[in-house]
């Protein structure tokens, strides 16, 4: 005589194999948990020092996620997210200096602000690509040290002298000092903001955005609305890019107009190739270059800082053709034969 399923195994055998598959913690979540959690734990060991260049590095990764959201997914060239940067920083050190408001409005005013300029600036972009495009933006990051500078906004902007930004206090209710409430506000920024660029990705938005970047012609064939997803795509870039502007405000204490020039969008390009075009993750490791190399190069010789960043990089592009994350993807396929 059998006896009855029990309502749970009756409702467990309802649900597809393929669905429990998915929800069952795969090794990437396991490693991502892993990472948060020693990321938490760091500011109990690092020096002030150390965590700021950390705090850096987070902020650098979420530029560097803009511009990916823009060039790896969406195909779209950009050389002005400088710009966009240097929009959001502004934009949080005027709330803060010109008008006392709170560090906690900065963030969703800069993101708004840069969303909105990076939409309208995609509407005349629609009809330039690849590196007419490219040209476009670099025209706008060129252009944007001297905006800021222009006599008629130093009420706002500070003009050349710049603004000064008062570092956010720690909640009273924590036994943490500033260092290290900056490090966990932007780390809590970090991990929302990453976890939103991925679901976007794999959600029908996301497959649509890279649709048009794998074949514009086909996707139109489709049914996606190329001109609707490049500008949006574009103004989410710039969103991101913005926020990381706004953190980095915070973090350094001061914006001045010469700290966003077009060398600021280079480096962001650069992160990206070198934490791998159209990977979420291998934004860090572009954070780490960006922050970390041109330090090193500059300790090893001063007059040959320029010459020894240029090896690094020819070494390390020579090393990881498809950047940190395409190397880690070799790795693991490698070590999942034995």
């Amino acid at each position: 005589m059998t006896t009855a399923p029990k309502e749970a195994e009756v409702a467990l055998a309802a649900v597809p194999v393929s669905r429990l598959m998915r929800m069952r913690p795969s090794a990437r979540h396991w490693i991502i948990g892993g990472v948060i959690v020693v990321a938490l734990l760091i500011p109990f060991v690092a020096k002030s020092f150390v965590l700021f260049q950390l705090t850096e590095v987070m902020i650098y990764g979420l530029a560097i996620l803009g511009l990916n959201l823009l060039t790896g997914f969406n195909g779209q060239f950009s050389l002005g997210h400088s710009a966009f940067y240097g929009i959001g920083a502004y934009t949080a050190a005027i709330m803060i200096h010109n008008y006392e408001l709170s560090y906690l409005w900065t963030l969703p005013a800069a993101g708004g602000l840069c969303f909105v300029i990076g939409f309208l600036f995609g509407l005349p972009a629609l009809r330039l690509q690849n590196l007419y495009l490219a040209l476009a933006t670099f025209a706008l990051a060129t252009a944007m040290p001297q905006i800021l500078k222009f006599h008629s906004l130093e009420g706002w902007t500070g003009g050349v002298q710049g603004l000064d930004v008062d570092q956010p206090d720690p909640p009273s209710f924590l036994p943490i000092d500033g260092d290290q409430w900056l490090y966990y506000f932007t780390l809590i920024v970090i991990v929302l903001m990453f976890a939103a660029a991925a679901a976007l990705i794999r959600s029908r938005s996301g497959r649509a955005i890279k649709a048009i970047r794998d074949n514009p012609i086909a996707a139109a064939a489709m049914g996606i609305n190329l001109s609707l997803y490049k500008t949006l795509t574009f103004g989410v870039s710039a969103l991101y890019t913005g926020v990381a502007g706004a953190l980095g405000a915070l973090a350094v204490a001061f914006v001045a107009p010469d700290s966003f020039t077009i060398f600021l969008s280079i480096s962001f390009l650069v992160g990206l190739v070198i934490g791998g075009v159209g990977s979420i993750p291998g934004c860090l490791f572009g954070g780490l270059f960006v922050l970390y190399v041109p330090n090193i190069a500059n300790s090893l010789s001063t007059g040959l800082a320029g010459a020894i960043y240029g090896v690094i990089l020819l070494v390390v592009i020579f090393i990881m053709p498809s950047g940190a994350a395409g190397l880690a993807r070799a790795v693991i396929a490698r070590a999942r034969q034995f």
